[in-house]
């Protein structure tokens, strides 16, 4: 494969040169100092028509249509030039064809090197001697004269031109490789790159031309002698090859060019090397990264509403595409998610939250450079804990950042240990701030040999950090209230279950994530009269302090209408009526949850719930819901299901009444009650999660405790967020057999009076609570007597030992007895009065059948 040569950029166009073409293809005539003939091409001869015989010898001016030396070959003295001028000369001059026409031509002038004067002096040294033939004394050839037609001769000129501006003017440099990959030739941006003459990198590879260069971009996994084979072979050129390095010229700063690569054939079409084109990219590569981290900014930075993770990702996104270390220090105020002070002065003591270096590890990250899900996933399930209190002393970028409240530059200090030894080059301290407070402050390093920063880039760093201040400032209000959401729900939750005889309980209780929010699910056990118990679930539309304080009024409520002994069905369907009230009315709790948001906005409209009521002597578990998924069931013999109950709307909504049903529960059952939150959300589909809780509940003989930590940890995926709150209520059922409770059915007649008291007082002595027999029959004998004096129909009487001694009489009467104090003069109304001084509590609880009358007495 044939060589290349080495040839000058700056080398003048003659015949040794790239530009022989043009010498070959004109008409030549060679002329002494004199202006006489000396040679005559063929090609002449075709353009004019005179043969040698008839020009050689001769005056050039003897051609000429006007008989004066051409404007290329005349000096001011209409004489010619020195030939010692090595510049050539072009002109356009008429000619004379031998024929007699005009002919017009286009005459450039090239000086001969080492030429001498008429007299044969021959000072030049080496020139070239040309025999004259015209028989005369030997003369020395002075000028070669090319004449072609004017119109190829401008082609010409601009080609010539254009070749020169590209070796020697053009910014874009070029760079030609041989066969071997060697290079051969540079014009002058390239060897001003190069910043050594050319001579020294004749010869050289690529890879010692760039030796310190970095490939970026889609060729960053390829060597760049690699490339350039695959060029030379294949012919498929590489266009757009991003290289990074430091060039001699302006080692300080790294440069990025833009470099392509095509294959170089010969005449035969064989490829004889590699050609090289690279323009200096560097600002608008630059501004290009500056633009993308800004876009990265945008997409990662704010992405949850937590301080900590907001200020994390600040570091993350800024380490190391504009520094070499990141590190943001907050004040405590904004961790709590307070009001930042208004400083006097400027804070010394900040909270170290994040700081990021470039010789830390670096975190999973997806194909496309984003944070992976596993990684992202762990992030929210630990909670980041903030660093130690930062003092920094007076004078420092730090506090002139703080209080000037615009960033800081500064170099390295020189007199600084920590500066030196971790190499600090550069500082640039820029203050958090939004809405007019400082928040803290974010501190951008540089250091080894990375350049400092540019005046483009403080622009950029004020932008980002500006940026991430809104961010961080959002956080900080959501952190606010957020805990004053999870403060009041807390509140308004039960503390501390009841332990009622008839239910063995247990729950949990899920917050939402921290992108959700607080919910509004609840859950609460009610102590009923007659030894039973209520049980509730409930879930409240949407998040936040007014989901919270929704919940609570609602539970409330419930455990006041509870507290009335109403039946699931009739308490859901008081319930819905006060929900539902307009809000003009200002009495229902739609109205509660303040007129400024519209009835639109009210959490209460569209609330699920459900209500249980099981009593321990039936064994009778009567169940109603509003829009509630039903409860899970769990026989003592391990058997889940989840009984069929009669549909209700959500509360609020109006509509079919809520009705009721009645299930009957061995002792040892296990009722299960929980929110929607528990068995679905954000890629768990409702019927898998109902699956998982049936399976985790055939273990059903757990502790409770036990089986509620195994139900959260089955049917929840494991490490998940919960993007809604959930609430599980574990109930296990008991019973009150004959040995705690004793029933006997009374005549509506006096004398049933007697009797009660008669078997009343045998009772208690079996139970051995002799010291309640005369208050307990003085009850007895109230309450049976105003049943036969005011209801007509059987009475029946119930005494039932629990934690308290509870005594019933039922009748068939609708109406109840009211408490009221006796005038002095009154015979009559002072028996129930007496009644309610002698036990902790009473009350009255309608059935279908009538009324029952009850109270309670301490053991």
């Amino acid at each position: 494969m044939a060589a290349m040569s080495v040839w000058s950029a700056g080398a003048d166009v003659g015949s040794g040169g790239p530009f022989g073409r043009e010498v070959a293809q004109a008409a030549v005539a060679v002329i002494d100092a004199r202006g006489t003939v000396l040679v005559w091409s063929p090609a002449a001869e075709r353009l004019l028509g005179y043969p040698a015989g008839e020009v050689v010898g001769r005056a050039v001016t003897c051609l000429l249509a006007e008989p004066v030396n051409p404007p290329c070959l005349t000096s001011e003295e209409n004489a010619l030039p020195a030939v010692s001028s090595r510049a050539a000369r072009e002109s356009v001059t008429e000619v004379r064809h031998r024929d007699g026409r005009t002919v017009r031509l286009a005459l450039i002038a090239l000086p001969l090197s080492g030429c001498a004067t008429s007299d044969g002096d021959g000072s030049g040294g080496g020139a070239e001697d040309i025999p004259n033939t015209s028989g005369g004394s030997g003369s020395t050839a002075a000028w070669m004269v090319l004449a072609t037609d004017p119109g190829e001769s401008s082609l010409a000129q601009t080609q010539r031109a254009t070749l020169r501006g590209l070796a020697t003017q053009s910014p874009i440099g070029l760079a030609v490789f041989d066969a071997d990959l060697r290079l051969t030739w540079a014009n002058e941006a390239s060897r001003r790159k190069m910043a050594v003459p050319l001579e020294d990198r004749i010869g050289a590879r690529p890879a010692e031309i760039h030796p310190d260069a970095e490939i970026l971009g889609e060729y960053a996994s390829q060597d760049l002698q690699h490339l350039m084979e695959g060029v030379l072979r294949t012919g498929d050129p590489v266009i757009d090859l991003r290289l990074r390095g430091r060039p001699p010229t302006n080692p300080q700063r790294p440069h990025v060019w833009s470099c392509s690569f095509f294959q170089l054939r010969g005449a035969r079409g064989e490829p004889i090397g590699v050609c090289e084109e690279s323009f200096d990219i560097s600002d608008r590569y630059r501004a290009q990264q500056r633009l993308s981290l800004m876009v990265r900014a945008g997409e990662r930075i704010g992405t949850s509403l937590d301080v900590v993770r907001t200020a994390e990702e600040v570091a993350a996104v800024t380490v190391p595409d504009f520094a070499d270390e990141a590190t943001v220090d907050v004040l405590e105020a904004v961790l709590a998610g307070e009001e930042p002070p208004i400083m006097s002065r400027p804070a010394v003591s900040l909270v170290r939250v994040v700081r990021r270096s470039v010789n830390d590890p670096e975190p999973a990250h997806d194909s496309d450079g984003a944070e992976s899900g596993q990684r992202r996933a762990e992030r929210r399930r630990t909670r980041p804990v903030p660093g130690p209190l930062i003092c920094y002393a007076e004078g420092t970028a730090q506090i002139r950042s703080l209080t000037s409240g615009d960033l800081v530059l500064e170099a390295g200090r020189e007199g600084d240990a920590g500066d030196q030894a971790a190499g600090v080059r550069s500082r640039l301290v820029v203050p958090l701030v939004a809405r007019g407070r400082t928040m803290g402050l974010v501190t951008f390093l540089r250091t080894g040999d990375t350049s400092p920063f540019d005046t483009g880039e403080l622009a950029l760093a004020r932008q980002l950090v500006q940026r991430a201040a809104v961010s961080l400032d959002n956080a900080r209000r959501y952190t606010r209230e957020r805990a004053a959401a999870l403060e009041l729900q807390t509140r308004l939750l039960p503390r501390r279950l009841p332990r009622p005889t008839a239910v063995e309980v247990a729950y949990r209780y899920l917050p939402a994530g921290d992108l959700a929010g607080v919910g509004g699910d609840w859950f609460d056990v009610i102590p009923l009269s007659g030894a039973r118990v209520g049980l509730v679930v409930g879930d409240v539309v949407g998040h936040g302090v007014r989901a919270a304080a929704t919940m609570g009024r609602l539970r409330t409520t419930v455990r006041a209408l509870a507290r009335l002994d109403f039946t699931p069905d009739e308490l859901l369907s008081r319930l819905d009526d006060l929900v539902g009230q307009p809000e003009d009315e200002g009495t229902g709790l739609a109205g509660a949850a303040g007129s400024d948001a519209g009835p639109e906005g009210d959490e209460a409209l569209g609330v699920t719930c459900l209500y249980a009521v099981y009593d321990p002597v039936s064994r009778q578990c009567s169940i109603a819901r509003a829009g509630h998924l039903p409860p899970a069931v769990v026989t003592p013999d391990g058997q889940v299901s989840f009984p069929e109950l009669p549909t209700g709307l959500p509360l609020g909504l109006g509509g079919l009444p809520y009705e009721s049903r009645e299930i009957e529960l061995p002792p040892g059952s296990l009722l299960a009650l929980f929110t929607d939150g528990l068995v679905e959300g954000r890629g768990r589909d409702l019927g898998t999660g109902l699956d998982r809780l049936s399976n985790a509940l055939r273990r059903h003989r757990e502790p409770l405790e036990n089986l509620s930590d195994r139900l959260v940890q089955s049917v929840l995926p494991r490490g998940s967020v919960v993007d809604d709150d959930a609430a599980l209520l574990l109930a296990r059922t008991r019973a009150l057999d004959a040995r705690h409770v004793a029933v006997w059915d009374l005549p509506p007649s006096p004398t049933a009076v007697s009797d009660a008291r008669t078997l009343t007082i045998g009772q208690l002595q079996q139970w051995g609570l002799e010291e309640l027999s005369f208050s307990t029959e003085l009850v007895v004998s109230e309450l049976v007597t105003n049943a036969i004096r005011y209801v007509s129909g059987p009475l029946q009487l119930r005494l039932i030992r629990d934690r308290v001694l509870l005594c019933e009489v039922s009748d068939t009467g609708h109406t109840s007895p009211n408490l009221r104090r006796a005038a002095t003069d009154e015979e009559g109304g002072r028996g129930l009065f007496i009644v309610a001084q002698m036990v902790q509590r009473w009350g009255t609880r309608y059935t279908r059948t009538g009324k029952t009358i009850w109270t309670e007495q301490s053991l």
